[in-house]
């Protein structure tokens, strides 16, 4: 299988369990959508985690002299989501957790090529992503009533 095609099939795989922590919050009760919703959330920071990892992996290929922003994004990026979660406010952890990809994606599309496959299929990820967490908030909202 080619490098390509498992990227996609990889990322397009990695809005799974986002959706299906979403089913869980909608419809379960008592532990099950307890459990649902910490999963939505831990997964978002992992997730959130693992594409800063990405833009370090990318930053340690370029010159020296580029190097510099990339790494204090990507520590950055990881510290802001740590902090996110441990504000113990779930609806507001999800919402940091979102503004923390969409910066991502502006970061990424400021300082890299934004021509080719790949950045086309982060953008499509990321506006997956901002819509699982949209609905996220929007069910939470509607639970608390």
């Amino acid at each position: 299988m080619r490098p390509q095609l498992t990227t996609q099939l990889l990322g397009f795989a990695g809005l799974t369990p986002f959706y299906f922590s979403l089913f869980g919050v909608a419809f379960l009760q008592d532990y099950p959508r307890a459990l649902s919703v910490q999963g939505f959330v831990i997964y978002s920071l992992a997730i959130l985690c693992f594409l800063s990892g990405a833009l370090w992996g990318h930053a340690r290929r370029l010159p020296d002299n580029d190097q510099h922003w990339h790494l204090l994004v990507s520590n950055g990026l990881v510290i802001f989501a740590v902090a996110s979660v441990l504000t113990a406010q779930v609806v507001l952890a999800v919402l940091l957790l979102m503004l923390g990809y969409l910066a991502l994606l502006w970061y990424e599309r400021r300082t890299q090529e934004t021509r080719n496959w790949y950045s086309a299929m982060r953008v499509r990820l990321t506006l997956g992503v901002v819509f699982a967490h949209l609905l996220f908030f929007g069910l939470n909202v509607v639970m608390l009533d």
